[in-house]
């Protein structure tokens, strides 16, 4: 009994023994496998986090829907030319931000998801913007038609008057009625630049032109922009145009009635008009977008206060609609050339404004610096500038 008890004894010890052994051999070839893979697994690892990682973030809010064939689609399309045009960068993008309060908490959203660059493109995104400018001092804030400036704070657009000439030069050149019609949001000093510009390009084909401004008191209003639209026609316009944030009713609502269309804000707009249609301008941002944010991967960024023309690429001209003659065509391309070759100038004076007074001396030129605080109505222009 007592050598049975042993034995077993021995061959538990052996057992456990044996045990031992081979999961020490099995730890041992184990760490001896991972001291070989390690730095292969390590370096793979780094390579695809480095590539993951984008080299800029950009926050982008829009005041509006960013598919409203309208200023919002605009500058969402010139955003997200930056993606394609520089491979790693991470756009974060906000829609329907109207108001100031949102506009803050938007951005500090974007700025605590790593955004490093922002670009406000609302009118009344300027404040909220330039406060966190002042907190945030690494970050660097980009916004759209506004007037003020600091360290990481600056102020982009395009130039838009001498478009609004050349598309009112297509409007005197297809009206019948001799009366053009303004929709407009509100009486700001740039929208009375812009009526006025274009009210100049049609009377320089047509003298006879007389344009009616109705504004609607909102940016985004469509039953008011329809109300609009429709009392104008019913007043005898026969060519509306206007400067909303989304062109799409008032372009719809011409074209249900058989009145030609001019769009402005964005190039999609076109698509409401198929048969009305003359032409249009819009925003096209990509190129420059794409340029500032170069700078502020490379580190030599600056503040600067830019204004972009036509012809160095922030605005484009729509083709032409079907029912615009070629001679048509010829004289309104005549006239863009002309202006984007400094042989014209929109605001040159004499320019006798609707009281009979020279708003514009001769031998003087408007300057792009008062064209924001305009009002005043060019003689021709029916409606009130204030």
């Amino acid at each position: 009994m007592k050598e049975k008890g042993f034995f077993s004894l021995c061959t538990v010890f052996v057992c456990v023994v044996m045990l031992l052994s081979a999961a020490f051999s099995f730890a041992g070839g184990k760490q001896e496998v991972e001291q070989v893979q390690e730095p292969e697994q390590v370096q793979e690892q780094e390579q695809e986090s480095a590539a993951k990682e984008p080299i800029l973030v950009i926050g982008a809010l829009y005041g509006g829907p960013i598919t409203d064939a309208g200023y919002n689609q605009a500058m969402h399309e010139s955003v997200m030319q930056i993606k394609e045009n520089i491979p790693g960068v991470k756009i974060i993008e906000a829609e329907n931000v109207p108001e100031e309060a949102g506009a803050t908490s938007t951005m500090e959203n974007m700025i605590k998801q790593g955004a490093t660059m922002i670009f406000a493109t609302a009118f009344n995104h300027q404040y909220p913007a330039l406060t966190l400018s002042k907190q945030y001092p690494d970050v660097i804030f980009e916004h759209a038609g506004g007037w003020e400036m600091g360290p990481n704070f600056a102020n982009f657009y395009a130039k838009p008057p001498d478009t609004w000439y050349i598309m009112g030069v297509a409007a005197g050149l297809m009206t019948k009625t001799n009366k053009l019609g303004f929709v407009a949001a509100f009486p700001l000093g740039w929208t009375n630049t812009f009526i006025n510009a274009y009210t100049l390009g049609a009377q320089s084909v047509n003298p006879d032109i007389e344009t009616t401004v109705a504004f609607t008191f909102g940016w985004g209003d469509s039953a008011k922009e329809a109300d609009t639209t429709n009392s104008l026609i019913n007043q005898g316009v026969d060519v509306i145009t206007m400067h909303v944030d989304s062109p799409a009713t008032v372009i719809s609502t011409a074209e249900s009635r058989g009145v030609y269309s001019i769009g402005f804000q964005s190039l999609a707009a076109q698509q409401f008009a198929p048969k009305y249609w003359i032409s249009g301008t819009g925003y096209t941002f990509g190129g420059m977008f794409t340029w500032l944010a170069s700078m502020v991967i490379d580190g030599t960024w600056k503040p600067m206060f830019l204004r972009s023309s036509m012809a160095e690429g922030a605005m484009a001209m729509a083709p032409f609609g079907p029912s615009v003659p070629q001679d048509v065509q010829e004289r309104v391309l005549q006239v863009k050339d002309d202006l984007e070759a400094g042989k014209s100038v929109v605001f040159a004076g004499p320019i006798i404004d609707q009281e009979g007074n020279a708003a514009i001396a001769e031998g003087e030129i408007l300057t792009e610096d008062l064209m924001s605080s305009v009002d005043w109505f060019v003689k021709g222009v029916v409606g009130s500038p204030k």
